[in-house]
């Protein structure tokens, strides 16, 4: 208790300056827009509160407590798009800025040698594992981001484009691996229902290789979409394609056009 009593006073005057510290942020050279480091303000003040009551609370705590903040602030730096660096560095800066508090308070109080090597090996301490968290949690949600956009991405890929009342398209373009077939299927059924399509039709004119594999996922979306009352038909098969297709022994069921344009006007003459 009476080491605790010793080290109130620091702790008090590190958070008597949080704002103060908070408001004199490290500069950044590599970082051309000061607005968006300054949005960092919050999580300054949060790191100097942690660092200030690791003085007094038991190790697990503090690395509880800073553990939470280096969740929050990797994910405000991905969301602002500033580097790993930016949050590695503010954590080195405030080390050291509140390590100077720590050393000034610990000379007016005579502390000794001891009793400040343990105060400073466990504020060290808090400091590793603010780095250590930031960097991981930084990964994490850099790597969550580009996944969601990847998501995004493949969700274009695959557009449902309607033409009239009742028809739809889908330009497929490009290789269709299995993920992109899932996306394929996704938007198919959710995109023919919301727009209450009679007739999609699946245009494979961008489609230059296919196997066994990307016939089968194309014909399970054709399936799936006459189970729930939609005609799915196939046009723009190329020469090279068709021959593949009859090389694999793969059978097309149901029509198939030789262009998007046919398809479109048969489809059209058809709905009238």
């Amino acid at each position: 208790m009476s080491k605790i009593k010793e080290l109130k006073p620091i702790m008090d005057e590190v958070l008597r300056r949080k704002e103060e510290l908070a408001g004199m942020p490290p500069q950044y050279e590599n970082v051309s827009d000061n607005t968006i480091v300054m949005q960092l303000t919050p999580w300054r003040v949060q790191l100097i509160e942690v660092y200030a009551k690791s003085l007094t609370t038991s190790l697990d705590h503090s690395i509880d407590d800073i553990r939470q903040w280096g969740s929050e602030l990797s994910e405000q730096l991905v969301k602002v798009q500033l580097p790993l660096d930016v949050g590695l560095h503010e954590i080195a800066y405030y080390r050291n800025t509140i390590g100077e508090i720590i050393r000034d308070e610990a000379e007016n109080q005579d502390m000794s040698f001891a009793d400040f090597y343990h105060i400073v090996s466990q504020f060290n301490a808090v400091v590793d594992e603010a780095v250590q968290i930031v960097s991981r949690s930084y990964m994490k949600s850099f790597h969550n981001s580009i996944e969601a956009a990847k998501y995004a991405i493949d969700e274009l890929s695959v557009p449902v484009v309607q033409l009239t009342s009742n028809i739809g398209v889908i330009p497929i373009i490009g290789e269709v691996d299995t993920k992109r077939a899932q996306y394929l299927m996704s938007n198919a059924l959710e995109k023919s229902a919301e727009l209450q399509l009679r007739t999609l039709i699946l245009d494979l004119s961008g489609v230059s290789v296919v196997d066994t594999m990307v016939a089968g996922q194309i014909f399970k979306v054709m399936d799936s979409l006459r189970l729930i009352g939609v005609e799915a038909v196939l046009s723009g098969v190329r020469p090279e394609v068709a021959q593949t297709m009859v090389n694999l022994g793969i059978r097309v069921e149901g029509k198939v056009y030789r262009d998007l344009r046919t398809a479109v006007e048969e489809k059209k003459m058809i709905s009238k």
